[in-house]
């Protein structure tokens, strides 16, 4: 994990920060989030079922589960310091380009796209992150993060 002071960001503009280790998106975490967010559709958790109407017989991780892995996975690959706190300020674009199958394994890469001082002393952070799945060409979500930080 790379540590980076926030006063650093600035000077990070078009680099890559890094890539995550493989994380496996399995049954049982699908499952949970399901009851998590009241999201049963059967091609997520209806495993007979996806084997006979799915292709490749599996069921899909919900999309917002992947998007749900970025605090996770990101954590393996930097960290700002010097900073009192950290805010999920949203997303600026999001497209789930690829389904997730149970059992398939991700990772995230991610990209700084642009860093803003603002009025207000805080720094803005939007960040490229790309989660792929292990053997695919095509990645399973692309989105475009912001994050706000409060330097100390």
């Amino acid at each position: 994990m790379r540590v980076i002071e926030v006063n650093e960001l600035f000077g990070l503009k078009g680099q890559e920060l890094g890539v995550s280790d493989w994380f496996t998106v399995d049954q049982e975490r699908i499952n949970q989030f399901a009851e998590a967010t009241g999201d049963h559709q059967w091609i997520h958790v209806d495993v007979e079922r996806a084997k006979k109407e799915m292709p490749g017989g599996k069921t899909i991780a919900h999309g917002y589960l992947t998007l749900s892995l970025l605090p996770q996975l990101n954590k393996q690959i930097f960290q700002v310091s010097n900073i009192k706190a950290s805010l999920n300020y949203g997303l600026n674009k999001l497209r789930f380009t690829n389904p997730v199958t149970a059992g398939s394994r991700v990772r995230l890469k991610v990209r700084v796209k642009e860093v803003n001082q603002r009025d207000d002393g805080r720094v803005q952070l939007i960040n490229e992150a790309e989660i792929s799945i292990e053997g695919q060409d095509r990645p399973a979500c692309i989105a475009e993060t912001v994050t706000l930080y409060l330097p100390s």
